[in-house]
């Protein structure tokens, strides 16, 4: 951490609250957990500026942004640019078993997450992550274009979905053994102190036990390792439990931007900005506009949809009417 810490707080722009998170969005909650292991103080801004992006999490620091980009995340950006890195202590003999351990929650737990969430489930906890503040059937639509996503990066068709599923959920199942054998009775996974593999660990598993479902299979599967459920909660408890629950859990007014303002007292806790009541900005105002032409839209194509529907049915009848007649002189 440089000289700059010292002077300013960083501020979080992560996704809004909810199933008792202080954000319910899993790529927000590890970097959030991030911040609270440094005990560096930083606020948050909560944004539902792009209900379509996965890539809301960033840290802004004086003129510094640091976003979920190409550096492989914003934590991994943090570390880089030499902002905020707990990991930098780890005893080389250390670093190829961090390294694996880190690879298969970044992969193997990760693919397995986003496939209970956008293709194994019914939608619900996408929908009051992503989509709560959006009327419905835009909120259908982004729900399909990201399933589909979610469908090609996984690797997943129409004839290979049984296979796929299967291979994933085995892979999620190693990755709970492996991590759950290396923590043991542990406070940490490695020397007694936290590092960014327990915030990437610690935002998985508090997602999987509070906002997936009893019948969530990935659920099930991290739920026989007694240590790791147990690890979870202690450390909910020692670093989350004052900003969770002392966070209300309804929507929170959406920010004016994509980044939060600098303007504002300091703050010296991680509680979320309470903002008054503003107009509409022209952001917002375009991007309800916006809204509504979507909305237009897939109305329109519903309904050629529907029409060509209706004639594709009328040509089967006239066929099926034909059928039995004897067309020989």
């Amino acid at each position: 951490m440089g000289d700059r810490g010292q002077s300013e707080n960083l501020v979080l722009v992560a996704r809004k609250p909810c199933f008792g998170l202080p954000t319910g969005c899993p790529s927000c909650l590890p970097v959030y957990i991030y911040l609270k292991f440094s005990g560096m103080p930083f606020e948050v801004c909560f944004d539902t500026s792009k209900p379509d992006s996965e890539d809301i999490p960033s840290v802004e620091y004086g003129d510094y942004v640091a976003f979920n980009s190409e550096k492989g995340g914003t934590i991994e950006g943090l570390k880089e640019d030499g902002i905020l890195d707990m990991d930098s202590k780890l005893l080389s003999h250390s670093i190829p078993e961090w390294l694996a351990m880190k690879a298969m929650i970044d992969s193997w737990l990760a693919d397995a997450l986003a496939y209970e969430l956008w293709i194994g489930s019914g939608g619900s906890a996408v929908r009051q992550i992503y989509y709560s503040d959006l009327p419905w059937i835009i909120g259908k639509a982004l729900h399909w274009k990201q399933t589909q996503a979610a469908k090609q990066r996984l690797g997943i068709t129409m004839s290979n979905t049984a296979e796929r599923e299967a291979e994933i959920f085995r892979k999620a199942t190693k990755a709970y053994e492996a991590l759950s054998a290396k923590l043991g009775e542990n406070n940490f996974f490695f020397e007694d102190r936290p590092t960014s593999l327990d915030a990437a660990m610690l935002g998985h598993t508090l997602f999987v036990l509070h906002a997936l479902s009893d019948s969530s299979t990935l659920r099930s599967q991290l739920t026989r390792h007694e240590n790791l459920v147990r690890y979870s909660e202690n450390l909910k408890v020692e670093f989350l439990e004052d900003s969770s629950t002392s966070v209300p859990r309804s929507p929170f007014e959406p920010s004016t931007s994509s980044m939060p303002s600098r303007k504002s007292a300091p703050y010296g806790t991680s509680k979320p900005k309470s903002k008054p009541k503003k107009e509409k900005t022209e952001e917002e105002k375009a991007f309800r506009r916006r809204a509504k032409y979507f909305l237009l839209t897939q109305l329109v194509a519903v309904l050629v949809f529907l029409t060509l529907m209706g004639g594709s049915e009328e040509a089967d009848i006239e066929v099926d009417d034909d059928e039995g007649i004897d067309y020989e002189d």
